[in-house]
């Protein structure tokens, strides 16, 4: 066959659509980074959109990198890449940099790395080869707890750091990989019912501590040293008596008895465990999520300017560099976690509809991807890979209006950093790979 034959046969096993969408985002970001770091004289004080564009230019190459490496190379390469990374997360605890309350940067002066960001990719590689590997031979429950454990242990790592945000995105790649492996309902359900009982334990706690004209006295429940000694063992004791129960009988009744324990106890510990480990910032994010005005000039400044500058843009926004909210400096974190307000002021809903759109194409390409696939673990890894993009848009997006509360999670392409953009971006390359390679037999 001549090179003239196989040329259009290549081109289109490149998923153009996939890349120009990264790239249109990737060209927003600089643009918006650079208009962030612009006075309200028009003054430029901030070289960030210059280190975002050979960060941008340096990450395009490892895209191209991943793109042409066989993706099936990574079965083997995922144990030894996932181990790696928790090393070099226990590393960060003891010899990383403080930046914004968390230690979760390692490197020399002002260069370095998160690895938190990098353990999202080794974590869905390593998950996919689980469900690939494990799910054939194992059975699902052992499956499923077999990933829980797996994922646990990089959370509880970047929980010490602390870095709450980022350790809550690895259970929705958890999850939606999990469903794409066959996981039974029921089981997929007891994360996502603890996880709904605790989060709404910890704002009632919030509430109740620093909004509430009267605490409640049922929140003593989990923070009275007393009673903890006496509801936890209890809550346990209970537990393990049903499910000896089970075992004993072997009837059904007991193993739903069990299931309600297990999510009651789970949530249990995870408001007591939050009450004590959160810390008083923290806690904070999550009060004035609820409410804002509690405290407008400290913590709940945030969320009043994004919203403000957001909705000033309008319908048409106020023009490129023409934005008040970040030019007078308002907006805390304009560049990163509040790159969106900057974008949303200055090119209004239009903007945002396109900024919608783009990450809408990029998360149905993943799925279509996953879809195509011609085997099992290319469909694990990128339907984790949407799974990803699309919490990080939801979770960014959602705290910039005032409906998620503030985690620090960057909006990939558009957010400065180097370590979330070459993430996304090597993720961005094992979908390519995936796609060339579906019709592979």
């Amino acid at each position: 066959m001549s090179l003239k034959t196989r040329a259009p046969a290549t081109f289109h096993r490149v998923d153009i659509v996939l890349i120009l969408s990264v790239m249109g985002l990737m060209g927003l970001g600089i643009g918006f980074i650079y208009s962030s770091g612009v006075t309200s004289a028009g003054i430029q004080v901030s070289s960030e959109w210059i280190k975002q564009i050979i960060w941008s230019a340096s990450g395009l190459v490892l895209m191209a990198v991943f793109s042409f490496i066989d993706y099936q190379l990574w079965r083997q390469w995922a144990a030894p890449v996932y181990l790696g990374t928790l090393l070099f997360l226990a590393l960060v605890l003891l010899f990383g940099s403080y930046v914004n309350g968390a230690k979760a940067w390692i490197g020399i002066g002002s260069v370095g790395i998160q690895p938190s960001e990098f353990a999202k990719f080794s974590l869905i590689i390593m998950l996919a080869w689980w469900f690939d590997e494990r799910g054939r031979v194992l059975d699902n429950f052992r499956v499923w707890a077999g990933s829980i454990a797996i994922t646990i242990v990089p959370v509880l790592l970047v929980l010490m750091q602390p870095d709450l945000g980022t350790a809550i995105v690895f259970f929705p790649i958890l999850l939606a990989m999990a469903f794409s492996a066959g996981v039974k309902w029921h089981l997929l359900l007891f994360p996502i019912l603890a996880g709904v009982i605790t989060v709404v334990g910890i704002l009632g706690l919030a509430w109740s501590d620093f909004i509430a004209i009267t605490p409640s006295a049922f929140f003593r429940l989990f923070i009275d040293m007393r009673l903890l000694w006496i509801i936890l063992p209890s809550l346990l004791g209970l537990t393990f008596l049903v499910f000896l129960g089970w075992f004993i009988f072997r009837r059904r009744f007991f193993l739903g008895i069990l299931y309600i324990f297990g999510v009651i106890s789970t949530s249990y510990v995870g408001i007591a465990g939050a009450a004590k480990v959160l810390k008083g910032y923290q806690m904070m994010r999550l009060v004035v999520f609820l409410d804002p005005q509690i405290d407008p000039r400290g913590a709940g400044w945030h969320i009043i300017q994004s919203v403000t500058a957001i909705g000033s843009g309008g319908v048409f926004g106020k023009g490129f560099l023409q934005g008040t909210q970040s030019h007078y400096r308002y907006l805390p974190e304009q560049s990163t976690d509040f790159i969106f307000s900057i974008l949303a002021e200055e090119t209004g809903f239009i903007g945002s509809l396109l900024v919608f759109a783009l990450f809408s194409i990029i998360i149905s390409r993943a799925l279509y991807i996953a879809y195509t696939s011609h085997d099992r673990f290319g469909t694990y890894i990128s339907v984790g890979v949407a799974a990803m993009i699309a919490y990080h848009v939801i979770q960014n997006i959602g705290m910039a209006i005032g409906v998620m509360p503030i985690t620090g999670i960057p909006l990939f392409f558009l957010s400065y950093g180097g370590s979330s953009l070459w993430t996304a971006l090597v993720s961005i390359g094992l979908l390519l790979s995936i796609h060339y390679r579906r019709n592979k037999i």
